[in-house]
């Protein structure tokens, strides 16, 4: 059993090996990539945006933030093994002025350029890696995209073309949902917080959307921590993965240690790159 939980711990040793960052490694995220979403029960979810991603959305998101169009919104979907979506569980609430009601798909990214790249292609992908600044990316060889692991936050939408104001969001609380992946646009991904959501009870209504709102879990506010006082902002650091430390860590995953049986690869959602709470 230990020996399960080690191998499914994040890429973080606690002894010193080749595969630890050193302090360089870790890389400050802007006040103003770091979304702070605060429920009902006081528990905080923290988002890291991705704007060089999805500068569209992202921009949308930010304004959203800043209208306070979130303030007593809810969780409203809850699904066995899939998702965790929040929002206007009405879908009437007005968006605020200035926000692009349907901006252009951001299901693509500009190219793939990761700065460690996977040893074995996956389902998905034919080659998949961690860019730099620590985020999952695929390929199939002429496109490039931001991937749906676990924790990672998506833009529901409706069928296409619309894409998804931003107003919605969801993140995989189960299984990586990759099948949604150049199908949803990724915005960003939970760095602290994800148990709260992960943990909140199944809906068995269809597509697990509470059929009681008694049941939802309300947001008090969604703020960019650049908007928040200074004295109460938090602070994360990610850990850059364009390093031989990285690098080595992601070989030890792809081959583990005796007695653990390795499959010489790892799925790219399974070397997501470790984010700390700044010191």
């Amino acid at each position: 059993m230990i020996s399960l939980l080690l191998a499914a711990a994040p890429l973080q040793a606690a002894a010193a090996t080749p595969a630890d960052p050193i302090d360089a490694d870790w890389q400050a995220v802007p006040d103003d990539e770091l979304l702070v979403m605060t429920l009902a029960s006081g528990k905080q979810v923290v988002i890291r945006l991705a704007p060089a991603f999805a500068p569209a959305h992202v921009a949308n998101i930010r304004a959203l933030a800043r209208a306070r169009w979130w303030d007593d919104a809810s969780v409203y979907r809850v699904q066995e093994n899939w998702v965790a979506q929040w929002g206007d569980a009405t879908e009437k609430k007005p968006l605020p002025a200035g926000i692009t009601d349907h901006p252009a798909a951001e299901f693509e990214i500009a190219g793939f350029q990761p700065a460690v790249r996977l040893a074995k292609a996956d389902s998905y992908s034919s080659a998949s890696g961690i860019t730099a600044d620590g985020w999952p990316v695929a390929t199939n060889g002429r496109q490039a995209w931001l991937t749906h692991c676990y924790g990672m936050v998506g833009v529901a939408r409706d069928a296409l073309p619309s894409t998804g104001s931003g107003a919605e969001l969801f993140t995989p609380i189960g299984q990586s949902a990759r099948r949604l992946d150049r199908n949803y646009t990724v915005v960003g991904r939970i760095v602290d917080g994800m148990g709260y959501l992960s943990a909140l009870p199944r809906s068995d209504a269809p597509m697990g959307v509470y059929a009681d709102p008694a049941e939802r879990t309300g947001i008090v506010s969604v703020r960019l921590a650049s908007d928040m006082p200074a004295a109460g902002r938090p602070h994360f650091q990610y850990r850059r993965a364009d390093n031989p430390r990285f690098a080595a860590a992601v070989a030890k995953r792809e081959h583990p240690d005796a007695p653990t049986v390795g499959l010489g690869g790892a799925a790219v959602c399974d070397v997501l790159p470790a984010v700390r709470r700044a010191r």
